[in-house]
């Protein structure tokens, strides 16, 4: 799904999302929704800090997301779920991870993903997807989150996953420390 599917009427000043968002110079739920897509990746200091990607100039897939969920709600867009799901990232659907993944002889590693549900498509805002990159098509699990689970609600549902994948056999030599490790290397890697 497209940005282009959100509402284009100028961003009433509704709260303190929507204010900072016409601060930034957005005035519409699409033009906010470009800035979010046009920043780059990166961790944020404070996640709780409910802006803190505009403040930091940089978000990920949760930050980002968050921010925008809030700013449709504060506009009164019906229908907007925040959602996080668990994908296997390769070096094909998420360029920069292979040499961590090899590094550790792995392919791949199941990694949690939050984007928007919207008129029955995803709208992500964080993937850049170029040409000869795999989009993200399927998740192994996923679930409605609020904005408030993005944090340690996300970190405890990607967890849980990943023991359960450990329990079932995968990954053997590995435990959920080490696989949790060779993640953090991953996204590490996003970052640079």
């Amino acid at each position: 799904m497209s940005i282009g599917h959100l509402p284009n009427a100028p961003l009433l000043a509704a709260g303190p999302i929507s204010r900072a968002f016409k601060r930034y110079g957005c005035h519409s739920c699409q033009s906010a929704a470009v800035t979010l897509w046009q920043l780059p990746y990166g961790r944020n200091t404070n996640p709780a800090n409910e802006v803190c990607v505009l403040e930091e100039r940089r978000g990920t897939c949760s930050t980002k997301h968050a921010l925008l969920k809030r700013l449709l709600d504060e506009q009164d867009v019906d229908g907007v779920e925040l959602r996080t799901g668990i994908y296997e990232m390769t070096e094909a659907n998420t360029p920069g991870v292979g040499a961590a993944l090899a590094q550790h002889g792995l392919e791949s590693i199941p990694e949690a993903h939050c984007y928007l549900a919207f008129e029955g498509g995803r709208l992500d805002v964080t993937r850049v997807v170029p040409f000869g990159v795999e989009p993200i098509t399927r998740f192994l699990a996923e679930e409605a989150i609020t904005p408030e689970q993005t944090t340690a609600y996300k970190r405890d549902f990607h967890r849980r996953f990943l023991a359960g994948r450990i329990a079932a056999g995968a990954y053997p030599g590995h435990t959920l420390d080490s696989l949790w490790a060779i993640r953090e290397q991953c996204i590490g890697a996003l970052a640079e």
